[in-house]
């Protein structure tokens, strides 16, 4: 028999009854449409994570003050990084730009409205480690911070909310009855798990501390964030970082930190194992699903062969060999099998990259390893669900099969 007609006669039988046919199709469509959804769902998680800290990028580390919690305590005292250590870190070598940053709730007003945000106080080198880009105006100068000049760069959902001109720049705002002026607007960034960077003010840390909030330790810092040159080691410059600040804050050789340490790139590793576990963790849940398709396949095939008894003995009696029953038989199950994983791959693909574009409005990812997944299920299961009613129908005695009723 040729493929050909190795496949027709196994279209003719699995049409034969349509019904029986959809519902063990159906097994294989939900299956694969799973496990495709599910890899989807691990690529769209892992390609955020990657877009948020590209907005960062991975040579960034931020410093927090006071030490690491131990037993849910927090040792240390919170006040433990100053200016002065910001101006001696700027002068590592794998240092590209530095700022202190010091935040802090703000109600804002501008004429007669008012809107809740985040103020942030920085340097100016905040704009480089943060990599944000100005849509309209500029950034302040490390002049405005040495005055406590009375400057504000916004993002542009605040200025929406609080309804400024498309280019508010010269605008004066008020913050606890500080008056601000508009210099900036930062260009649009999006929501990340850090928070929005378009809903906040930035204004020098100097006018932060000394107008507005009215600090009592106008030299302290509650975080310092740090960009490295990209060719930087990030091991190398976080031990540097270590040593100078416990040099500086003079800590015994078997003193904890009294400063946090967190290495962006690390963290976006290890968000990225724990992702892929997840992908996993998921993809094995949707496998289930396709093992109870292939019991479907396995069962039809089996009533198949029990229909079909007598018509496998007149084959046998006219000289049909083991190796032909057992080919068309294992034919029909991968025919089956390969029906549902390629109606699952289309309802899989289709229904993910819907609801991201349409509904979520994120571009979904789309791999080539659903593809492979399908195909390879769909030959694999194909088999492994067919050998046995097929070795079954290929044993069957001839002279049994023809009085078979």
């Amino acid at each position: 028999m040729t493929f050909y007609d190795i496949a027709h006669e196994s279209w003719l039988s699995i049409s034969g009854n349509k019904m029986r046919s959809f519902l063990t199709v159906l097994g294989i469509v939900i299956g694969i449409m799973a496990v495709v959804i599910m890899v989807a769902v691990g690529e769209t998680v892992q390609q955020s994570i990657t877009d948020q800290f590209s907005s960062l990028g991975t040579n960034t580390i931020m410093i927090r003050a006071g030490a690491a919690q131990s037993a849910g305590v927090r040792g240390g005292n919170r006040m433990t990084l100053t200016m002065d250590d910001v101006n001696d870190l700027a002068k590592l070598p794998d240092v590209a730009a530095i700022s202190p940053t010091e935040n802090s709730a703000a109600q804002v007003v501008y004429g007669n409205k008012n809107w809740s945000t985040s103020m942030v106080g920085v340097y100016p080198g905040y704009a480089t480690v943060q990599n944000i880009e100005m849509q309209y105006g500029s950034f302040f100068e490390m002049s405005a911070v040495r005055n406590a000049s009375t400057y504000a760069v916004i993002g542009p959902e605040t200025a929406e909310e609080l309804g400024m001109p498309k280019n508010p720049v010269g605008e004066v705002i008020r913050v606890r009855n500080t008056p601000l002026t508009v210099i900036g607007v930062t260009k649009a960034k999006g929501d990340s798990s850090m928070g929005s960077q378009d809903d906040m003010i930035i204004v020098p840390i100097t006018t932060l501390k000394k107008r507005i909030v009215g600090s009592r330790f106008p030299n302290s810092v509650n975080m310092i964030a740090l960009k490295l040159y990209q060719d930087s080691d990030n091991n190398i410059a976080t031990e540097q970082i270590t040593q100078l600040l416990r040099q500086r804050h003079k800590l015994k050789e078997n003193a904890v930190d009294d400063f946090q340490i967190t290495d962006m790139k690390q963290v976006m590793e290890t968000m990225n194992t724990v992702s892929s576990y997840l992908t996993l963790l998921l993809v094995a849940i949707a496998a289930v699903s396709l093992l109870v398709g292939s019991i479907g396949i396995m069962n039809m095939m089996l009533v198949s062969v029990a229909e079909r008894t007598r018509e496998i003995g007149i084959r046998k009696a006219i000289g049909a060999q083991e190796s032909t029953i057992i080919t068309q038989f294992l034919s029909e199950s991968i025919l089956i099998s390969f029906i549902g994983s390629m109606f699952g791959l289309i309802l899989g693909v289709g229904l993910s990259q819907g609801v991201g574009r349409l509904i979520l409005h994120y571009n979904v990812p789309f791999s080539i390893w659903p593809v492979v997944v399908s195909v390879s299920v769909a030959i694999v299961v194909g088999l492994a669900s067919g050998v046995m009613p097929a070795i079954k129908a290929a044993k069957l005695n001839p002279i049994d099969s023809l009085r078979y009723e």
